[in-house]
């Protein structure tokens, strides 16, 4: 028995009831891109998406093939991070550490000295692209690093190719992550490579490399020890420092990770795929480009007839997401929003999950699906 996990990265389902702490209220990802657009959803409507709570541009059904409803985040957070850990059981205290005013001097200094450097370039809240525009040519005279911070628990460092080998950037990427913990503790350092000529620098998504904080004991490590497969598709072996996996499978856009996710769930093993489809957020919902993000959810859309058709007797299709990232909102940071819930499997169709107390219910649905004793929060859906 196979359980697929897709998060479909920053979708969110309208905003939270504390959205206002974060600056999001009246942020809806899902119905304003549908609004803005035109955008149609027929196969995602098929599952029962159009009868979520919140949900208000999409056709209801009258017999949905799968299980529908919303998820509440409970972490403090709008971050990928913050989202991931909750989905597999990992309840956070605190949030994790922001830096709106850039990285403490007396850190960045010492962080020089450590990877051998004059200076750094940069040092605030920035958008990626907008920094090797505005400072890629001081850092290929320099060879300095560009570094710079989002509103989520970043630390991000960028580096043309061509004047830092990448290698050399993986390690400069190393030395932060051994630094920020403590009190300087951020949930994600981030490698961004990029080549091209002045004026027309690009990133290099395809060799980016996360470096993030363990996490603590979660359901990953439960099906592990439990003898199934842990298969991590994208970016959800970063997010998780690689804990509790059995094979890691590279997917940079969501066409790969589809056909990635479509070849493992016709494989012949018991276990979970646990996939990110990174494109919606990292492409689109940053640079608030609403037509983009309508484009790539029609994609996904057009391809869910494969996913259900790779299900076996006894299969799972999870399909969440763990924060939104509204194209049409203010800035350019992520939304505090309802997370997705659509399910299939045997005993789903038609079934409404309403709105759940905490994404942590994916954990507990995942730990009862196999068959294994889960004492972590949730509650199971299956």
């Amino acid at each position: 028995m196979k359980i697929t996990t897709i998060v479909l990265d920053s979708v969110g389902l309208g905003y939270l009831p504390d959205a206002a702490q974060f600056g999001d209220e009246g942020a809806d990802t899902l119905d304003h891109t549908v609004l803005k657009t035109g955008l149609e959803l027929p196969h995602l409507a098929s599952l029962g998406l159009g009868h979520v709570p919140g949900v208000h541009t999409l056709p209801r059904v009258a017999e949905p093939l799968g299980a529908f409803g919303r998820m509440m985040e409970v972490n403090p957070g709008k971050d990928t991070s913050t989202g991931h850990w909750e989905f597999v059981g990992i309840r956070l205290e605190h949030p994790f550490q922001v830096f709106p005013q850039g990285y403490p001097q007396d850190f960045l200094a010492q962080y020089i000295q450590r990877i051998g450097v004059e200076g750094y370039l940069l040092n605030q809240p920035y958008s990626g692209t907008d920094a090797i525009r505005d400072f890629g040519d001081e850092h290929l005279r320099t060879g300095w690093p560009i570094v710079y911070t989002s509103a989520d628990s970043v630390f991000q460092v960028a580096a043309h190719i061509g004047k830092v080998p990448l290698e050399t950037l993986y390690a400069w990427c190393q030395t932060a992550r051994e630094m920020l913990v403590g009190p300087l503790a951020c949930a994600r350092v981030i490698a961004r490579p990029f080549e091209g000529e002045p004026g027309h620098y690009y990133r290099r998504e395809d060799l980016r490399k996360d470096f993030a904080l363990e996490p603590p004991p979660n359901v990953l490590d439960l099906i592990k020890a439990g003898g199934l497969e842990v298969v991590g598709v994208g970016k959800i072996p970063d997010i998780y420092a690689h804990r509790g996996f059995t094979r890691e499978v590279k997917a940079g856009s969501n066409a790969l990770g589809l056909e990635r996710t479509l070849e493992l769930m016709r494989e012949p093993f018991s276990g979970l795929v646990f996939t990110n489809l990174v494109d919606f957020d990292a492409r689109y919902g940053h640079r608030r480009n609403p037509q983009g993000y309508a484009e790539a959810l029609a994609a996904f859309d057009a391809r869910l007839p494969e996913l259900l058709a790779a299900l076996g007797p006894e299969d799972y299709l999870f399909i969440v997401s763990d924060h939104g990232n509204d194209p049409t909102y203010r800035g350019t940071d992520h939304t505090r929003e309802y997370g997705l819930l659509l399910v299939v499997g045997p005993g789903m169709a038609g079934k409404d999950l309403g709105t759940r107390a905490t994404f942590a219910d994916l954990a507990a649905s995942l730990a009862r699906g196999f068959g294994l004793r889960w004492t972590g929060p949730g509650t199971s859906v299956i």
